[in-house]
C-alpha cells in the first residue's frame, strides 16, 4: 500500500504545484491528504465542478507556470474530461502535459454498482484511444514504483506534452490520519427525504440523483410504501443530470408533479441545466436541492455550495420562486401549503448536516426493472 502523504511528496519532488479534481470514494486517503496539506479551493488546490474544468484548470496552471498538475478522478468522470483531453491538452493541439489518477470503479472480475460496469470496462481502452500513458497501482504497489514511473517513463511522455494517469484499483493507499470538517445542520438529508417521501401523492413523481441520496429514498419507500416504489426514477450514475431527466419528464406529463431530488455536488456539476428549467418553465417541477456542503458519496470532500447562493442562482436562471428550508419543522410547515398552487418551476434549497448510516441499503431492483416500473407507473 501507498501513504498518501508520500504520494504527495514524490509529486512535489517531480515539480507538481497544483492538484485538483472531482472526488472519488477510491482516492478518499488521497483526497484527505491534499485537503489537509493545500487546503480548499487555494492556489494549490481546488476542487472542480466537474472533471472537465478541472483538466481546464491544469491547463491554466501549466501555462501559467510552465509546470504539471495532478487531476484526481473517479474513471466515470472522463466522459466529463474526453473534451477538454482532445481539443485541449493533446499534442496535436497545445500539448499541455497532465498528470492524472484515476479511481478504477467497476473493473473487470471486480463486483461492483451498475452504472460502473460499462466504464469499467472501458476505462484502459479509453485511456489508450486518447493517448494516456498509464500504470495500474494495486494494493502491493509502493512509493518507490511511483516515483520509478515518475523519474522514467511518465517524465518522457510529460517532457513532449503528453499526459500520464495513475490507474488506482481498491486498496492502494493506506488510510489518511486527515478528515474533512464536516456540516453540521440540525436536520440530516435522510430526515429531509423521508419527510418529503411521506407528503408525496398519486400524482407525485421523483428523479433522484445519483449516491445516498437515491439509497435513503429507496430504502424509506421500500419499509413504508413500496406499492410506490415505480413513481421513484433512481438515476444511477450520471451525476450532474437529475434535474434535466426531470426537466424533460414534466414537459411532457403536465399532468403530473415531478419532484427532482438533487445535491449540491450534482448541481454545481452541470450548473447550466438551471438556465434550461428557468427557460423552459415547467408549471410541474420542483427542484429540491438538499445542500450538505459536500460530496456526500464519495468521501465527503467539501464543495463550494456554502460560498455562493443556489436560490438566487435559479431566481436568475428563470425559475418562479425559491425556498430556503433548515429545520423539520419548516419543512413540514411547507409540505402542508397547497403545493399546487405555488409558482413553478419551484426551488427548495434543504440546509442538511454530512453523514449517513453505515448500513444504508442499496437498492434491490436492477436499472432496467426500475425504469419499466417508473414508466409503467407514468402512464396510469
Amino acid at each position: 500500500m501507498i501513504n498518501p502523504a508520500a504520494f504527495l511528496d514524490v509529486l512535489e519532488s517531480h515539480g507538481v504545484g497544483f492538484v485538483t479534481g472531482v472526488p472519488d470514494s477510491q482516492l478518499k486517503s488521497l483526497c484527505e491528504e491534499v485537503y489537509t496539506r493545500y487546503g480548499f479551493n487555494s492556489e494549490k488546490h481546488i476542487v472542480a465542478v466537474n472533471e472537465g474544468n478541472a483538466a481546464g484548470l491544469a491547463a491554466g496552471y501549466h501555462l501559467a507556470t510552465g509546470k504539471t498538475a495532478l487531476v484526481y478522478l473517479q474513471n466515470s468522470g472522463l466522459g466529463n474530461a474526453v473534451n477538454p483531453i482532445t481539443s485541449l491538452t493533446d499534442p496535436a493541439v497545445y500539448a499541455i502535459p497532465v498528470i492524472y489518477i484515476v479511481g478504477w470503479r467497476g473493473e473487470p472480475g471486480i463486483h461492483d454498482e451498475p452504472q460502473h460496469v460499462k466504464q469499467g470496462a472501458i476505462t484502459l481502452p479509453l485511456l489508450d484511444t486518447l493517448g494516456i500513458t498509464y500504470s495500474v497501482l494495486q494494493e502491493r504497489s509502493t512509493i518507490e514504483e511511483v516515483s520509478s514511473l515518475l523519474s522514467g517513463k511518465f517524465s518522457e511522455e510529460l517532457a513532449q506534452g503528453r499526459s500520464v494517469a495513475f490507474v488506482v484499483r481498491k486498496g492502494v493507499f493506506e488510510k489518511s490520519t486527515s478528515s474533512y470538517t464536516k456540516y453540521e445542520g440540525v436536520l440530516t438529508r435522510e430526515a429531509a427525504i423521508c419527510t418529503l417521501a411521506d407528503a408525496l401523492g398519486a400524482k407525485d413523481f421523483v428523479v433522484a440523483t445519483t449516491g445516498k441520496i437515491s439509497r435513503e429514498l429507496f430504502e424509506h419507500v421500500k419499509h413504508t410504501n413500496p406499492a410506490t416504489l415505480s413513481h421513484d426514477f433512481l438515476t444511477v450514475g450520471s451525476m450532474g443530470h437529475a434535474s434535466s431527466i426531470a426537466l424533460s419528464i414534466a414537459l411532457q406529463k403536465p399532468q403530473k408533479t415531478i419532484w427532482c431530488f438533487d445535491g449540491d455536488g450534482a448541481v454545481l456539476m452541470h450548473m447550466g441545466s438551471l438556465a434550461t428549467i428557468g427557460t423552459m418553465q415547467p408549471q410541474n417541477l420542483i427542484h429540491v436541492v438538499l445542500d450538505n456542503e459536500a460530496h456526500e458519496s464519495v468521501g465527503g470532500m467539501p464543495t463550494v455550495t456554502g460560498r455562493i447562493d443556489i436560490p438566487k442562482v435559479a431566481l436568475s436562471c428563470g425559475y418562479a420562486k425559491t425556498l430556503t428550508i433548515n429545520t423539520k419543522e419548516e419543512l413540514k410547515g411547507f409540505l402542508e401549503l397547497d403545493v399546487s398552487s405555488l409558482p413553478k418551476p419551484l426551488l427548495m434549497h434543504v440546509i442538511v448536516s454530512s453523514g449517513s448510516r453505515a448500513d444504508l441499503m442499496r437498492p434491490d431492483t436492477t436499472p432496467i426493472e426500475n425504469k419499466k416500473s417508473f414508466m409503467a407507473a407514468l402512464e396510469k
